[in-house]
């Protein structure tokens, strides 16, 4: 059994920042819906407090040995849910295309579905270095799009280059959990 290295209420902090970037997300979407053609730095403030307490969570927890199955459900889910309303809404906006939205929704789909299928049994969810990647990608491209102006094209290469981490950790997952294996 591994001891945590942090005590009692300190191992919390890590599931918190979870909650709380999943309490981010209403407080994004208003942001966003108020906001001129996409584009709002408040908004953008708070996706990238979102993409930050991501990082700093999952470090915290690793380094704490305080890792536990809230986290490992709930952080990636709170990932996918603010990525997904950015790009949800983006697109509304006119600043994302379609296609992106699809790619979005259908790799976000399949990996929730995907998991509830294959949890019981006894696949351990274990998040790649491609998957974090390709998530500090698609939050730092989003970030950029809601603080730039339409017609900046430097953010949107920098989404499609996150979409594409995306797809790939998305296949790497699901081979992974066909052949029985962890991803």
């Amino acid at each position: 059994m591994v001891t945590r290295a942090v005590p009692a209420p300190l191992a919390q902090l890590p599931n918190a920042l979870t909650v709380i970037r999943l309490m981010l997300i209403p407080a994004f979407v208003g942001l966003v819906v108020t906001a001129e053609d996409g584009h709002s730095w408040p908004a953008a403030v708070v996706f990238g407090v979102a993409g930050l307490s991501d990082q700093l969570d999952g470090w915290l927890a690793r380094r704490w040995r305080v890792e536990s199955e809230f986290g490992r459900v709930a952080d990636p889910l709170a990932d996918r849910l603010m990525i997904d309303a950015a790009v949800v809404l983006l697109w509304l906006d006119g600043r994302l295309p379609l296609v992106a939205l699809a790619i979005i929704l259908v790799r976000d789909l399949t990996l929730i579905l995907g998991y509830k299928l294959v949890m019981p049994r006894g696949y351990e969810l274990s998040v790649s270095m491609l998957g974090k990647l390709a998530t500090w990608v698609l939050y730092a491209a989003l970030f950029a799009i809601l603080a730039t102006r339409d017609g900046n094209d430097w953010p949107l290469w920098l989404f499609w280059a996150g979409l594409a981490l995306a797809v790939a950790a998305a296949v790497m997952y699901v081979t992974s959990a066909i052949r029985g294996g962890r991803a």
